[in-house]
Parts: structure tokens; sequence; C-alpha cells
């Protein structure tokens, strides 16, 4: 998955890994040259006073360390910028990807572990590719090379490498088979954190409320804790590994020296030669090393593209059509054809047999106890879902075969959960036409009945809104939501539960403006409080994902027993009349 993940994402950047492996290569060369040219300075040099050979090849190391240090220089500042364009890109291609999820992909993954793929998970590949183009394309240059000059300066002694490279391929490989699980279940444990995070930030207010904040605490802290544990378990695993591979390596040494020095002694061997020989074992030893680095990154780089892949992967269930059908007139009927729709593996389906027509001009209410589909219904029209059977015809085409952006541009949309984004009201309200004037923007409120505490704050249109509007009451929040879809002058209204938070005037109020400048849109609501929607021209009723009756208030009074249930629950006898 790595690989796959690298080769496509670092595509566009090719030219530039390119001219990374050319300067790695330059560099390698020049590092492997530079023990040659020591050993020459010692033999041919030092050994007999020749000063002027002394400076000249003085000079050729001086000009082959500037190389070096230039390359290093120019090496780390491309890798840097493929390494954080790649991770740019890749997230964007992440966020593109959630963006495309119908609402059950995005309940399958999860919001929290959205986020870690998105952070976390991108930042480990990034991270891999960084290290990975300064030290893995050098590591076997550097190695082969350095093991070629050590066997051209003294065969002998090389036979060390026999010994030293087996045992430390022996000891990483025992540790990698530690490590690697580990760092799967680090990712995993990441996402418990962010999971129990966001849930005391959004619910803190019932955490205090109902004396739960020990509790959380608690919560919380065992979350870190596991995933404490696990980190420490990795640790505890590089705090063996390294003092070990230090230990090879610095006995390596001095073994180099004592065998050397003998050989040295024994005339076998010039001195110059001995000081090249110890330098390439350190650059072959110090080429394991850089291996051993990225071996141990490696595998968190690949758990963490694995679960990128699995986002970018994952198919919509709501797919867009390749040969989108426009329809003849944009009136805004909408139209429901013996709908079903099952959640995978559900034994029974949360709608069925769903079948109406909403019409411009028509206020259309859909009632049911908790729980018989309302929601699930209402979010059916704009296409967050795709029924399981049936059809749903806007303007009398099949929403499955027009454009996704079509459908959405005719819709006003008000969910369950009013949702105000940071940054200012005009900000929010934009999102409904981002053209909008100043005076549109006010006159969008005023039918809100949002206006009036609009107009108390100091920056008016520029009050700053904080992330979820949190800045804002329950009620401010849904009719802000509300002006937003207004805004937009759309062909069909969904309200979704989206006058639960307001008294009784303001309702009232609102929904004689929103009548008065809706003439000829289709209002479809999903209510709650039956006060709402008792002149409705149209309610649905629905029990358990059916629906169990169509009309206006006074017939399903008489007709309906379930609507009767519910109206009675909450009003009077006198007052349901």
């Amino acid at each position: 998955m790595l690989t796959k993940l690298l080769k496509e994402y670092l595509h566009p950047y090719r030219y530039t890994v390119a001219a990374i492996s050319i300067l790695l290569l330059v560099q390698s060369i020049a590092n492997l040259y530079l023990p040659n040219l020591n050993a020459e300075l010692i033999n041919n040099g030092v050994a007999k006073g020749d000063i002027s050979y002394i400076w000249r090849i003085g000079f050729i190391m001086l000009a082959s360390s500037a190389l070096v240090m230039g390359s290093s220089i120019l090496l780390g500042y491309l890798s840097a910028r493929i390494s954080m364009a790649f991770g740019a890109d890749l997230r964007g291609a992440v966020f593109a990807a959630v963006e495309r999820f119908s609402t059950r992909e995005l309940n399958s993954f999860g919001a929290p572990s959205l986020i870690t793929r998105n952070t976390n998970d991108v930042q480990q590949v990034q991270m891999v590719l960084f290290m990975g183009l300064t030290m893995m394309l050098s590591a076997p240059i550097t190695g082969i090379g350095a093991s070629i000059m050590a066997v051209k300066t003294n065969a002998k002694l090389s036979l060390l490498l026999l010994v030293v490279t087996p045992l430390m391929s022996l000891l990483i490989w025992v540790l990698l088979r530690r490590v690697v699980p580990l760092f799967r279940t680090m990712q995993i444990k990441i996402d418990r954190i962010n999971l129990v995070l966001r849930e005391q930030i959004s619910g803190v207010r019932v955490i205090r409320a109902f004396v739960k904040t020990g509790f959380e605490e608690k919560r919380f802290a065992d979350a870190s804790q596991d995933l404490m544990n696990t980190s420490l378990s990795v640790t505890r695993t590089f705090a063996v590994m390294f003092p070990s591979l230090m230990l090879i390596l610095n006995l390596t040494s001095v073994a180099v020296i004592w065998f050397g020095g003998k050989l040295v002694d024994a005339g076998n061997m010039p001195i110059g030669n001995l000081t090249a020989f110890l330098a390439y074992i350190m650059q072959i030893l110090s080429s394991v090393m850089m291996a051993v680095m990225m071996s141990l990154m490696i595998p968190r780089a690949a758990a963490s593209a694995e679960r990128i892949q699995e986002v970018l992967l994952t198919p919509s269930s709501v797919v867009e059509t390749l040969n989108p059908i426009q329809p003849k007139e944009k009136l805004g009927v909408v139209e429901f054809k013996d709908v079903e729709f099952r959640y995978p593996g559900a034994e029974h389906p949360v709608l069925s047999g769903v079948s109406f027509t909403a019409k411009p001009g028509q206020f259309t209410a859909i009632v049911g106890s908790t729980g018989s589909g309302k929601t699930t219904l209402a979010n059916l029209i704009p296409r967050f879902i795709d029924p399981t059977l049936g059809e749903i015809l806007i303007d009398g085409v099949n929403v499955r075969e027009q454009e996704l952006e079509e459908v959405w541009k005719n819709i006003g949309l008000v969910p369950q959960r009013a949702f105000l984004f940071g940054g200012t009201i005009a900000s929010n309200l934009a999102y409904g036409d981002s053209d909008a004037s100043d005076e549109a923007m006010w006159k969008a409120l005023e039918i809100a009945q949002a206006k009036s505490f609009v107009e108390e704050k100091e920056e008016q249109l520029l009050a700053p809104v904080s992330q979820g509007g949190t800045n804002f009451s329950g009620g401010q929040r849904q009719r802000l939501a509300i002006a937003r879809a207004v805004i937009k002058k759309p062909k069909i209204y969904i309200l979704d539960d989206s006058f639960s938070a307001l008294d009784f005037t303001t309702d009232l109020n609102l929904r004689n403006a929103l009548e008065q400048n809706a003439k000829e849109s289709t209002m479809i609501v999903v209510a709650q409080r039956v006060s709402t929607i008792l002149n409705a021209d149209q309610i649905i009723v629905l029990d358990q994902g059916h629906v169990v009756g169509i009309g206006k208030h006074q017939d399903l009074m008489r007709e309906c027993e379930i609507y009767k249930e519910i109206v009675l629950s909450q009003l009077s006898p006198e007052e349901a009349a």
C-alpha cells in the first residue's frame, strides 16, 4: 500500500526525485573518495614530508567536502519541498474523498478516525518520504560502495564484515517482529483518544450538568494511558536496539584497529590504508543504521498508508451519473415511488413502501414517533443516501439520473442539528448565496425572525460566529440556519425539525413569513411539535418506516389513529380541534 501511494502521488514530482537521486549519487561518490584521498595524503604526503603533495591533496579534499556540503543543503531543501507538497496533495485527496462520501460511509469510518487519517497518518507517510529521500536512497549506494572500497583496501580485514553484518541483521529482524504490530495498534489508539476528546468537548455542558467531570477525566486518562503503554513498548524496543547496534559498531572499530594494527606492524598494510579502511567500515555500519531507522519508520508509515488507502479506495454509495438528465422545468416537484431504505446487514428496513408527492406552493409535513424514519426520508431527497428500492423523482426525473450539484442547487436544507461555520454571520449566509448583497441578507434574516438579535450585535452582519455556532443559543442557530436556506431562494425547502428550539410566537411568525416568501417553492417540514404543522396542506404520518396516513389535519384526526395519538399527546382535544 505504501509503495502504491508513493508511486501515485509522487508522479508529478518525478523529475525532482531524479535530481535528488543524482545529488545523492554525487554525494556518495565524494564521500567514498575522501577516505582514499586521506590514505594517499598519509602514505605519500605526510610519511615522505612532501609539502606540495599535501597542499594539492588537501585542496582536492577541501573541494570534495564543499561539494558534499553543498549537495547536502540542496538535497535537504528539495526533499523537504517534495515531502511537504506530497503531504498537501495527499491530504487534499483524502479530504476530497471524504467530501464525496454519503452518510453511510461517514458513519462507517467515524469523524475521529477520518481526522486521524488526514492528519497523523498523512504525517507518518510524509515523514517516511522525507527520510527516504535523504537516507533510503543514499544508504544502499554508500553501503555497497564502501564495501567494495573496503575489500579493495584490504581483503583480509574485510572478513570482519562477514561476522558483523549477519549479527546486525539478526538483531534488526528480531526487533522488527516486535515493533511492527505495535505501530498498527498505536494508530487505532490515537483514533480512540480523538473520539473521547471530541465527545468531551462537544458534550462539556452535559458532563458538568450530570457531575461527570471526574468520570470523563478518568475515561480520557485511561485512553491516554493505553496509548502511553503501547508507545512505551515501542520506546523500550528502541532503547534495546540502538545501544546494541552502537555496541556492535564500536566493537567492530576496535577489531579493525586491533587486527589492522598487526597488519601495519608486520608491514602488510600502510598506515593510511588502515585509516581509510576504518572510515569505510564506519560508512558501511552507518548505512546499516540508516536502514534500521528506515525499517522502523516504514512499518508505521505502511500501517498509515493502508488506512489512508482505505479512505481513498472506498467508493461512495451515492454515485454521480455519467449521463445526467436535466428536467425540462425546475419547479420543485418531489415524488417518492415505493421507496425502501435499508442499512447494510440490517434485518428490517428503515423505510418501506413510501409513496407521496410534494408540490410547489404546498406545505408538506412529515410526522411520526421517534425512530420512524423521518430524518432518513429527508436525507434521501438531496441524495445524502440512496434508496435500496424504489425511485425518488424531482421534476419528473429520477435523482440518480441528475447531476448531484444541480440537485443540491435547488434545495434549501436546514438540518436537524443547526450547524454554523466559524467566521461571521455574513460568511455563513454567503453559503446560501455567495453574491448576496447586505440588503438580501437582512431580508433573509427578517424572514427567519433573526433580524432583531443580529441588529443588537455591535458588528451586526460581521458579528463573529464560533465553530458550530456555540456562541449563539439553540433558537438563534436554528434561525440563522433557516436564513441561510432562505437567501438561496431554492425550489425545495427541507426543514428537519427546525422549529424545535423556537417559542410559539416566533414559530408562528416564522411559518407565516415562509409561507408569504416561498409561495412557489415546495416546503417539506419534518416536525416533532404538531402545533407547527396543523395547517399543512399535506401531512405524511410515518410509523416504523411505513406511511400510515396522508392528508390534512382534520382528515387524519378522523382516519389515522396513530396521528391522533401523536396530536393528543401534545395538545388538548379542544386545541386539536
